[in-house]
């Protein structure tokens, strides 16, 4: 999952954005804003496209974020519940989110491209770690596999010498009778 595009506005007037892939994510993005003003629901999840739209509504803010998976709503959640926090502890941005300077936004985009790329490179961490612990588990499979194939050929060895034995056994118990008997009718004639 990557978060591809954030944006926190005010109404339907942005304040400030970051996109980092190429994309028309304005278009989409009014659209989105339009829906969670009409709902006024504190989260909102909105698929459009290829996308997945993840809002949280607080106190008339909207914080926005674009992620290209269905399936994970932990993270958008998580990623928009840090910039809201930092854009509400910040007096410059409470303050001037009525009426956004260029400043502002241009400062504001930088907090957004650091939570941005925080969560996405959790997310190939998390990757990483998930294939390394798959890779882990094949390699405990395949031991035991290996340890599993080297106990049945000790025990067909055991058996195998068995069989031998069994075999040498039955030869010598065949010679012996054959003997005896051999002496028997060499002493009975």
């Amino acid at each position: 999952m990557t978060i591809t595009y954030s944006c926190i506005a005010n109404g339907r007037a942005v304040l400030a954005e970051l996109a980092l892939t190429g994309g028309s994510y304005q278009e989409a993005a009014a659209t989105v804003l339009k829906l969670v003003l009409l709902r006024a629901e504190p989260k909102t999840i909105i698929h459009m496209g290829s996308f997945v739209y993840h809002t949280l509504f607080i106190d008339g803010i909207t914080y926005l974020c674009a992620s290209d998976n269905t399936l994970d709503t932990i993270t958008p959640s998580a990623f928009l519940k840090n910039v809201s926090e930092t854009f509400l502890r910040n007096p410059l941005m409470a303050r001037e989110h009525f009426s956004p300077s260029n400043a502002v936004a241009a400062d504001f985009q930088q907090v957004l491209g650091k939570y941005m790329m925080k969560y996405n490179k959790n997310q190939d961490d998390s990757s990483m770690s998930t294939l390394r612990s798959q890779v882990t588990d094949v390699k405990n499979v395949l031991t035991q596999n290996i340890d599993k194939i080297l106990e049945n050929e000790e025990r067909l060895n055991i058996f195998s010498d068995k069989t031998a034995n069994l075999q040498t056994t039955a030869c010598l118990t065949t010679l012996a009778r054959s003997s005896r008997k051999m002496l028997k009718r060499n002493v009975d004639v």
